[in-house]
């Protein structure tokens, strides 16, 4: 069985639930530790220990919920800052009135800011704005005025979850950029493979049931010459399909973008033209084409006239040498030019033919070929032996804008 590539899921913010969780059993420990030290100066220990004792069984029991995304939902955060927000809100009433005008700590004491990341881990930095906004006004009603040391200790706490919230948003888009690269690269993989299959089965096949049709004759003659247009039609797709389509994938939220680009995006309406996809329909099972694995990039109106003027050189090929002909055509990149050759098998030109053609008014090589190219700036020529067929090469200079083709067929 063929392996198959697959892209696994993967995860960058996992190893901040795990910090996030061992976190919360830390502080958690911290803040009754720091109870049982300071137990006597309390005014009411009993509310303390009352709190505290719920504390302890939230924080191990909702352990599995801080175990991911998917687990940490919305009514748990609510219910766990609600905790935070009422242990603050509890120090004045259980601790000594003149500790808490000092600035001591309050009952859950650091254990508030794990509350706060969760929400930071959660949903960003929009969540964790949210959540430490509440935060800093129960602090600031708990201590009863804004003292500096209470300003301090909010801004940090609203500084640090917003730039840890903002933090997991760019992981997170990073994060998908890539396994959205992952994915094409292995889309591209699974086609190339597809495409050595096809090539090493279904190519093989369709070529000899037309050699084979070509040697019977009769209906199976047919026959193979269907398998031939098939064959090309089949090669031409898989040949398309090694070249991924281009995609874009973007964030607009985070910014993130994920390209897999392999042919050069046009400019706009004007912009290159690969003349390998307008030459493409022109191949089939009599005609063969040949062309660089690379675009081959011209204007559009370069590569519509180049084109146009191989066409004309195939109608050529079919009225004079036979429906049945074939051909070849041959698209060289050079760098100061394009040449496409076009070459048939038929019996050639008889010397002054095409002079003769001209004065009849029939001018396919005049105008169609020719004339097309004389526009375009580049020039065409006919090679004609008798018995050994028929060339014609057309130039045209990149430089330019244009283009040069050399075509091997012409109107006699």
């Amino acid at each position: 069985m063929a392996r198959r590539e697959r892209v696994m899921r993967m995860s960058v913010e996992q190893p901040l639930w795990r910090a996030l969780a061992g976190y919360r059993v830390l502080t958690m420990l911290y803040a009754i530790g720091f109870f049982i030290t300071a137990y006597s100066g309390f005014a009411r220990p009993w509310l303390a220990v009352a709190y505290y004792a719920v504390l302890f069984v939230w924080t191990l029991a909702t352990l599995p919920k801080v175990a991911g995304a998917a687990s940490c939902t919305k009514r748990f955060l609510t219910a766990d800052l609600t905790i935070a927000l009422t242990g603050i809100l509890l120090t004045p009433f259980a601790d000594a009135p003149e500790r808490v005008m000092d600035g001591g700590p309050t009952l859950p004491s650091i254990w508030t800011a794990g509350s706060v990341l969760a929400f930071a881990i959660k949903g960003g930095w929009r969540w964790a704005a949210v959540a430490s906004t509440l935060v800093a006004v129960a602090n600031l009603v708990e201590r009863g005025h804004a003292a500096r040391d209470t300003v301090h200790n909010v801004i940090l706490v609203w500084v640090a979850s917003i730039a840890i919230g903002y933090v997991v948003e760019v992981a997170r888009a990073s994060e998908r950029t890539l396994a959205r690269a992952l994915e094409i690269e292995a889309a591209t993989r699974e086609r190339e493979r597809l495409a050595r299959d096809i090539h090493d089965s279904v190519l093989q096949v369709l070529a000899m049931v037309q050699r084979r049709g070509a040697v019977i004759g009769g209906e199976a003659a047919e026959l193979g010459r269907m398998a031939g247009e098939q064959e090309v039609a089949l090669r031409t797709l898989v040949s398309g399909g090694l070249v991924p389509v281009s995609r874009v994938s973007e964030d607009t939220a985070e910014g993130a973008v994920v390209r897999a680009v392999e042919e050069p995006e046009p400019d706009g309406p004007d912009g290159p033209v690969d003349l390998r996809a307008l030459l493409a329909p022109y191949a089939g099972s009599l005609v063969n084409l040949a062309e660089p694995g690379a675009p081959v990039l011209l204007t559009p109106l370069a590569a519509r006239e180049l084109a146009a003027a191989v066409g004309a050189a195939l109608d050529n090929v079919r009225r004079h040498v036979g429906e049945d002909a074939r051909a070849w055509i041959l698209v060289e990149d050079e760098p100061d030019e394009v040449i496409v050759t076009v070459r048939d098998e038929g019996p050639g030109i008889p010397e002054g033919r095409l002079a003769e053609a001209e004065g009849e008014g029939r001018l396919g090589v005049a105008l169609s070929i020719r004339g097309r190219l004389r526009d375009l700036g580049g020039t065409a020529e006919l090679i004609s032996v008798p018995g050994q067929g028929t060339e014609v090469e057309l130039k045209a200079p990149k430089k330019t804008g244009t283009t040069t083709v050399r075509g091997k067929a012409a109107d006699r």
